[in-house]
């Protein structure tokens, strides 16, 4: 779960290199993890706000809440440029040593390290199916409602259709 969660942050933040206008607008991802939990529901986002809730609610309206719930806010990334001829090259420590005297601007080409931050808050939820066998059944009928931001504060909700479960064998 954090994994894929990571996984999409890093997605997320290589393709906003540059100005913050090149930010991907929001963003919302409902699933069945491949090869994970078969029974929950994965839901995945990106926006300005956090998501503070996260439920399946039934054909008869009942609400099902997701039962882990994570906000990763402007999460970031570090990378470093690989020196081949360092004492260190390989070193499970750690990027290799810069010499003494190094012009890293000239030699290099820019700095050893390098980082990137997305603007945004990453958020992740976990809904476990109340009922797999009905689920199945009428899978269609299913949504999922999300409630974003802080009272008193800029608060809304969104509502997705709900994903269609694995296929078996």
């Amino acid at each position: 779960m954090r994994v894929a969660a990571s996984v999409m942050t890093l997605v997320l933040l290589a393709g906003c290199e540059g100005s913050p206008a090149s930010l991907p607008a929001d963003q919302i991802r409902a699933s069945f993890t491949p090869g994970g939990v078969a029974n929950v529901i994965e839901v995945d986002s990106v926006d300005r706000l956090p998501l503070r809730k996260a439920e399946l609610i039934d054909p008869g309206g009942s609400a099902t809440p997701a039962t882990w719930l994570h906000v990763n806010p402007s999460p970031s990334v570090t990378s470093y440029q690989e020196f081949p001829n360092s004492p260190y090259a390989g070193n499970v420590f750690g990027v290799g040593n810069i010499a003494a005297g190094v012009s890293l601007h000239a030699e290099l080409g820019g700095a050893p390290q390098g980082s990137a931050q997305l603007l945004a808050m990453v958020s992740h939820a976990s809904i476990p199916l109340p009922d797999p066998v009905e689920y199945r059944r009428d899978w269609s009928h299913y949504h999922i409602r999300l409630g974003f931001g802080d009272p008193p504060g800029e608060v809304y909700t969104r509502e997705l259709a709900a994903p269609e479960p694995p296929h078996n064998g």
